[in-house]
C-alpha cells in the first residue's frame, strides 16, 4: 500500500486499516504490497480489504496527477479562484497536504513570480479549500523531504525557510510549528537547517513581516500585505463616511473571496477600538453577508482568528474579551453569524509572566533602584539587570520602568532626575518603554491617592522620555490607546505631556526641569552629552590625536552611552566616506573603552535608521553592509548580526540621526 509522501497515511486509508486487521507494508515510492494468496497467513476474507486499499491508492495516484496539472495551470493563468474551484471539485480533502507540498516544491524550482503566486494561493485557500491541519502536514512533509529536495534545488534551505516564514506571517502556519518540527527531526537532517534559517534568518528580524512579504517582489502587485492595507483603508474610510455602497464596491473590487475573513477580522477589531464606529461596521458585515458577498465560512473564520489572538489584543484593549463577546452576541442575534460554530472566549486571564516571578523581580527591582538612588552608579544597574536575563521575559522591563518612576515620583527632584537619566541609559526597546508608561497611565487614578501631584510629575517624565529620544512623539498616542476616559487622571497626564512638548523652547526647559541633579554634573543632560560626542569626533576627524580623543570619551564618564559614539562615528564615515574615524573606534575597542555590547547597540541604531540616512546618502545601505562585515572580521560584532537583526526593534525610528 502506498502511504503517500513521507509515509503519510490519509484518513481514508486509516479507516480501512483500523477497521480491519490488515498486514500491509507501506513505502514512499508508490509501490503497493498486498497479502500474497500463497502466504500461510492469507485469508480469503482479506480480499475485501485489499480491494478497498487498491481503490484508495488509485484515487491517490489520480489526485497526484491532477494536482500537478492544477499547479501548472495556476502558474500559467494566475487565477486563484479557478484553482480553488478545481481543488474543491476533486472532493478529496484528505489529500490536501499533498497539494501544499506539490505547489511549494514546484514553485521552489521556479522564479520569484511563481514563489509569490504560491504563497498568495495558499493564503487564499487556507481554511476554506484546504483544512489547516492539511496545510500543517504539507509543510511538515516538505521539511522532512528537504534532504531529497536539495539534490535538485541547491538553495532548498533558504527558499523553503522563506516559504515557512511567509506562512507564519500570513497566519496559515502557527509559530509553534518551528519548535515541534525541529524536535521531531533526526540529527543532521537538512530540515533542521531549514527551521533554523526560518526562525533566526527571517522571523527574528525587526520589521520581518514587511521584509518577508516583499522578498519575492510582490510580482503580481497584490501581496497579502497590500490586500491587508487596502482592507484597512476601505474600513477606515467607511467608518468616517458611512458610505456602505462604496465599501461594498471596494470589497468586490479586491477580488479575494477566500481572504474575506481578514475583512471580518479587521472590522471587528476596529469596532472594539472605536466604539462610535461599531454600529456602522456591524451593519457593513451584515449587509455583506445578506448579499452573499462574504460567506458564512469566512465570517466564522474571521471571528475565530480574533478569538485565537484575544489574549494579545487584551494588552492594547483591556476589556477586549467582554467587547468581543458582546459583538458575537449582536452578530448572532442579527442572524449573520453562527455563534455555535465558534469556540468559547476564555475569560481566564493569560499570565504572561508567572506571579511568583513577578513578585520576586519587583523586590529585586526595588532594591536595585534604591541602591542606585544612593550611589548614582548606572553601570551597576546595567550589570544587575543583565544578571536577571530580562531578554528572556521582556515584560519585566516594563515592570522595572514602572517601579523606577513610581519610586522617583515619591522622592525629591534629585531622584527624579536620576530616574530619567537611568531610563535614557538603559536603552530598553521602545515597546517595553511604551508598556511601562502604559501601566503607569492606567494606574494613575490609584497613584493620585498617594501622590497628589502625579499628573505634573508623570507628565514631565513622559515628556522627558520624548526629549531624551527614549520615546517618539507618536508613542504618546499609542500609550493613550484611545481607551482612557476623558476625565481620568491618565488622560490628564497625556494632555499635559503633549502641552509641555508643544511649548516654546520645550526641549531645553524639560531637560532642566529637575535641575540636572542626577548622576551627571549639574545641568549635564543627554542632549549635552550628544553634543560633546559630536564635537570631539569632529575635532578628531579634522586632525586630532587618537589618544586625546580616547581620553575625552573616557572623561565623559558614561560607558553605558558609548553606543552614541559608535553611531555618530558610523554616520560620519558613511556621509563623508572617510576612514579616519574607524581607526578611533578600533583603538577604543582594543583598549576596552568601547565594549562589544556598546558596539552592537551603535551598529544597531544605525541599521534601524538607514532608511532616513539613505535620503541624504543614496548608497548608505551598501556602505553600512561593508562596515558590518569589517566589524565582524575584527571581532566587534557577533557573527549573527545582520542589517535586519538589530539590538531591538524600533519601528518608528525614534532614535534620530
Amino acid at each position: 500500500m502506498d502511504l503517500g509522501e513521507g509515509g503519510y497515511m490519509s484518513n481514508e486509508q486509516k479507516e480501512v486499516l483500523y477497521s480491519k486487521d490488515c498486514a500491509i507494508k507501506g513505502d514512499t515510492d508508490g509501490d503497493n504490497h498486498f497479502m500474497d494468496a500463497n502466504d500461510p497467513n492469507y485469508s480469503s476474507s482479506e480480499d475485501i480489504d485489499t480491494t478497498a486499499l487498491k481503490d484508495i491508492n488509485k484515487r491517490f495516484d489520480e489526485y497526484k496527477k491532477k494536482a500537478s496539472i492544477i499547479v501548472e495551470e495556476y502558474f500559467a493563468t494566475d487565477d486563484a479562484i479557478s484553482t480553488a474551484n478545481e481543488l474543491k471539485d476533486l472532493e478529496m480533502p484528505s489529500y490536501g497536504y499533498y497539494f501544499v507540498k506539490k505547489l511549494i516544491s514546484m514553485a521552489m524550482d521556479r522564479h520569484d513570480k511563481e514563489k509569490e503566486m504560491a504563497a498568495l494561493l495558499l493564503s487564499s485557500i487556507y481554511g476554506d479549500v484546504i483544512d489547516p491541519r492539511q496545510v500543517y502536514m504539507g509543510f511538515r512533509k516538505l521539511v522532512e523531504s528537504a534532504d531529497d529536495l536539495i539534490v535538485d534545488i541547491p538553495d532548498t534551505v533558504d527558499v523553503l525557510a522563506l516559504f515557512i516564514a511567509r506562512a507564519v506571517v500570513d497566519d496559515i502556519l502557527p509559530p509553534a510549528f518551528l519548535k515541534k518540527e525541529a524536535d521531531a527531526l533526526p540529527d543532521g537532517a537538512k530540515g533542521i537547517d531549514v527551521i533554523k534559517r526560518a526562525e533566526k534568518g527571517y522571523l527574528s528580524a525587526p520589521l520581518h513581516a514587511e521584509i518577508i512579504e516583499r522578498r519575492w517582489g510582490g510580482s503580481r502587485n497584490k501581496t497579502v500585505e497590500d490586500v491587508k492595507a487596502k482592507i484597512d483603508n476601505l474600513l477606515v474610510e467607511y467608518a468616517v463616511s458611512g458610505d456602505k455602497k462604496e465599501a461594498i464596491r471596494c470589497i468586490n473590487d479586491l477580488k479575494v473571496p477566500f481572504f474575506h475573513h481578514q475583512i471580518v477580522k479587521r472590522a471587528i477589531i476596529m469596532a472594539m477600538e472605536r466604539k462610535k464606529a461599531e454600529g456602522k461596521l456591524l451593519d457593513l458585515l451584515k449587509t455583506a453577508s445578506e448579499e452573499c458577498l462574504i460567506n458564512s465560512s469566512q465570517i466564522s473564520k474571521g471571528f475565530t482568528r480574533i478569538i485565537d489572538m484575544i489574549d494579545d489584543l487584551s494588552l492594547d484593549i483591556p476589556n477586549a474579551k467582554e467587547l468581543l463577546q458582546s459583538l458575537i452576541s449582536k452578530a448572532a442575534s442579527e442572524g449573520w453569524l453562527c455563534a455555535s460554530s465558534l469556540k468559547q472566549v476564555s475569560f481566564s486571564p493569560k499570565k504572561l509572566v508567572g506571579d511568583s516571578i513577578v513578585r520576586a523581580f519587583k523586590a529585586k527591582a526595588q532594591s536595585i533602584i534604591q541602591e542606585y538612588f544612593l550611589t548614582g552608579d548606572v553601570l551597576e544597574v546595567n550589570s544587575c539587570l543583565e544578571s536577571e536575563n530580562l531578554s528572556s521575559i521582556p515584560e519585566l522591563k516594563a515592570i522595572f520602568i514602572k517601579r523606577l518612576i513610581m519610586l522617583a515620583m515619591d522622592r525629591k527632584k534629585r531622584e527624579k532626575e536620576m530616574a530619567s537619566v537611568l531610563l535614557s541609559s538603559l536603552y530598553f526597546p521602545a515597546d517595553d518603554v511604551v508598556n511601562g508608561f502604559t501601566m503607569l497611565i492606567e494606574s494613575a487614578d490609584d497613584t493620585a491617592l498617594d501622590i497628589p501631584v502625579v499628573v505634573e510629575d508623570l507628565a514631565m517624565f513622559l515628556a522627558r522620555a520624548v526629549v531624551d529620544d527614549v520615546l517618539a512623539p507618536l508613542h504618546l498616542e499609542e500609550i493613550g490607546g484611545g481607551s482612557l476616559k476623558p476625565d481620568s487622571v491618565g488622560n490628564q497626564v497625556l494632555i499635559m505631556a503633549k502641552s509641555l512638548l508643544n511649548a516654546r523652547l520645550s526641549g531645553e526647559r524639560i531637560l532642566r526641569c529637575w535641575g540636572g541633579g542626577g548622576s551627571y554634573t549639574n545641568g549635564w543632560a543627554i542632549e549635552d552629552v550628544k553634543d560633546q560626542i559630536g564635537k570631539l569626533l569632529e575635532e578628531f576627524e579634522s586632525g586630532g590625536d587618537t589618544r586625546e580623543a580616547c581620553r575625552c570619551i573616557t572623561e565623559l564618564g558614561m560607558p553605558f552611552f558609548h553606543h552614541e559614539v559608535v553611531k555618530k562615528s558610523l554616520v560620519m564615515i558613511i556621509e563623508k566616506k572617510q576612514d579616519r574615524v574607524w581607526r578611533l573606534l578600533e583603538e577604543c575597542f582594543n583598549t576596552g573603552i568601547i565594549t562589544q555590547i556598546q558596539m552592537s547597540k551603535g551598529f544597531g541604531r544605525v541599521s534601524e535608521a538607514l532608511d532616513d540616512l539613505c535620503l541624504d546618502v543614496p548608497d548608505a545601505k551598501k556602505q553600512f553592509g561593508s562596515l558590518v562585515e569589517r566589524a565582524k572580521l575584527v571581532g566587534w560584532l557577533d557573527s549573527c548580526f545582520s542589517l535586519n537583526k538589530t539590538a531591538h526593534s524600533m519601528e518608528n525610528g525614534f532614535h534620530s540621526l
